[in-house]
């Protein structure tokens, strides 16, 4: 992986989240994101030490040095390789930081009932898991 470059490891099969990927690469201008869809029968999540109840549970990113950040911290590193990491700086500050990824987690368990609610629908299983690590 290219040493400025960020991965991140998103479920495809969850509207919100594969409709945030699809903003945040339309800003990439640098080719400095790269997105991995965990619902594809083709992702591993083995490759990254993980396992697949990890990665449906919360969002995942892996750092240019190979380290796996979670939560927020992975949609902070997305924003940040886009050049947008100043919108969602605060969620860096402690507090703030810690509420966000507190309610990260129970969006995460609850996003495909979320985009029913929003009217999208789920492609695929839509698995979820109630695994917070």
């Amino acid at each position: 992986m290219n040493d400025e470059r960020f991965k991140l490891l998103y479920d495809g099969q969850c509207p919100f989240c594969r409709r945030e990927v699809e903003w945040l690469k339309r800003r990439d201008r640098h080719d400095k994101l790269m997105a991995e869809d965990i619902s594809s029968p083709n992702f591993h999540a083995e490759t990254y030490g993980l396992s697949q109840t990890e990665v449906m549970a919360v969002m995942h990113g892996v750092l240019h040095d190979g380290r796996i950040v979670r939560r927020v911290e992975a949609i902070r590193e997305a924003y940040r390789a886009v050049g947008l990491g100043w919108l969602v700086a605060p969620l860096s500050w402690p507090v703030v930081g810690w509420l966000a990824d507190k309610a990260y987690v129970v969006f995460a368990r609850n996003r495909v009932a979320l985009g029913r609610l929003f009217g999208r629908r789920c492609e695929g299983s839509c698995k979820t898991s109630a695994f917070t690590r």
